[in-house]
């Protein structure tokens, strides 16, 4: 059968995660990977996990095996508000919903907000699960180009004033301002604040992702632009994928009160709720005070294999690359000369036994042909340097 006339106008436009179509062919044998997003499986506190599966099922099981409200357990949200409250974010349990990991939160935001044709503003590059979640539901998406300090905010307001003069309006910017995903950089303080001014004088909504603020390696702490927000237009989503496991499937997210309830109800229509076991799982993580010592370690390991990979650039790749020196996070980002496609090069990569994400997949307008994103988090520290080593070698024989 033609199944094609079947779908929807919304399926028609999905697409597969070029991401995950590359890890497969990323996971053959003594390949060394750069590609995932995968927190490094060292970091699980398997044993304190056990401890409170066993303490739950003992005390709590027929609560945690049962379904649960769909805005969340009361007793974890409220821990969440005082948990980001710590942050400078000031909300109550009624603005917190929790969902089944960060890629459901994206999923909400497209469907309450967007129509076919409606305008978002993303990072250029910027994350390819937020790109695939607003293009299934027919967006239009607008890159700004990013720097060391994050989205050139001044470039932002050229185009939304330009977007403006054809008589059309931006309903939404989308950004990840620290660590960000896939260029590791953070949006400075100021350019934050900015961001804040230019929303609030265009009446548009920030979508403020951040998975991996509690992954600092160096450098005082940023304030979530969320902290900022006293006209309630931040809608913030974080998740316990990179600070407790990315198994349990849990995220959350801190939006106006209003906003939070049209969440909740297109959330009942996708999984009623989520899993009432896991939230419990994370409520005694923070509770016991498991987690403050957990990230510390976390950290610890993280900023290691960053210094190797650094250092293993610095090292063997060839004059004419470049590539950012994230403080934090998971990933940093390197452009080549602008004549090498790291698109066509993957596979001569995938032979030589190392893998890597084209930067082509991370931007909306199609360019990114000469960057690419590397993990550092899930190599082991020995492999990191071999990795580098191999990857130069096929950049070179592409080098003029």
């Amino acid at each position: 059968m033609d199944y094609e006339k079947f779908y929807s106008d919304n399926a028609k436009k999905m697409r597969s995660s070029e991401i995950r179509e590359l890890l497969e062919l990323s996971q053959q044998p003594d390949v060394i990977s750069f590609a995932g997003g995968l927190p490094n499986p060292d970091t699980f506190p398997l044993h304190q996990i056990n401890e409170i599966v066993s303490m739950i099922l003992e005390n709590e099981g027929s609560k945690a095996l049962q379904y649960g409200p769909t805005p969340g357990l009361k007793e974890f949200r409220k821990q969440l508000a005082d948990f980001i409250g710590k942050d400078g974010i000031d909300v109550s349990m009624d603005d917190i919903l929790i969902t089944s990991g960060s890629q459901q939160a994206l999923d909400i935001v497209g469907k309450i907000f967007i129509n076919e044709g409606d305008v978002i503003i993303t990072g250029l590059p910027t994350y390819l699960g937020g790109i695939n979640a607003f293009l299934a539901y027919r967006a239009k998406l607008i890159g700004i180009p990013l720097d060391d300090n994050g989205m050139r905010v001044d470039l932002l307001e050229e185009k939304i004033n330009e977007i403006e003069k054809e008589g059309k309006k931006v309903k939404l910017i989308y950004t990840i301002p620290t660590f960000q995903n896939p260029a590791g950089v953070e949006m400075s303080e100021d350019r934050r604040k900015r961001m804040l001014e230019i929303a609030k004088e265009h009446d548009i909504l920030i979508l403020e992702d951040d998975p991996y603020g509690k992954l600092r390696f160096e450098g005082n702490a940023i304030k979530p632009i969320k902290a900022f927000d006293n006209n309630e237009q931040v809608i913030y989503m974080a998740t316990f994928s990179k600070i407790l496991s990315p198994g349990l499937r849990l995220a959350y997210v801190a939006a106006p009160t209003e906003i939070a309830k049209k969440m909740m109800i297109a959330k009942q229509s996708m999984d009623l709720c989520t899993s009432t076991f896991t939230q419990l799982i994370a409520y005694y993580y923070i509770k016991y005070g498991y987690i403050d010592k957990q990230i510390p370690k976390i950290i610890e390991m993280y900023r290691k294999k960053r210094d190797i990979m650094l250092s293993a650039l610095e090292k063997f790749f060839p004059p004419g690359c470049k590539w950012t020196q994230p403080r934090g996070g998971m990933f940093l980002w390197v452009e080549l000369p602008e004549y090498i496609n790291t698109v066509e090069m993957f596979p001569e990569a995938v032979s030589s036994k190392v893998a890597y994400i084209n930067g082509r997949a991370f931007y909306v307008n199609g360019d990114g042909y000469n960057t690419m994103r590397l993990n550092f988090t899930n190599a082991r520290d020995d492999e990191i340097e071999e990795g580098i080593k191999r990857l130069a070698d096929v950049i070179k024989r592409r080098i003029k």
